[in-house]
């Protein structure tokens, strides 16, 4: 499992570059939200396959459902999405 910086580091590797105030919501939302370094990977993967970019509100509107409804795993986090047809995730 990637720490949310690794994950990041990992992003710029394949050509996504995070800008700086989204790195630091990113970590604002972790803290926010008490969520695991994976929990918070899987929401801005979701974030960015749902809105193409880094949505800064989005990503805190939907981590906050992922910890509300206990969902600690990415498996779960999508299964979740895909049940109540949230996002179309492939």
């Amino acid at each position: 499992m990637k720490t949310v910086a690794q994950y990041v580091d990992f992003l710029k590797s394949k050509g996504f570059h995070l800008r700086e105030d989204a790195i630091g919501f990113i970590h604002f939302g972790k803290q926010y939200t008490k969520a695991t370094d994976e929990l918070t990977n899987t929401a801005i993967e979701l974030t960015l396959k749902a809105q193409k970019e880094f949505d800064g509100s989005y990503y805190i509107s939907l981590l906050e459902m992922l910890v509300k409804n206990k969902i600690s795993t990415r498996g779960a986090a999508i299964r979740f999405l895909k049940e109540r047809e949230l996002m179309a995730i492939s």
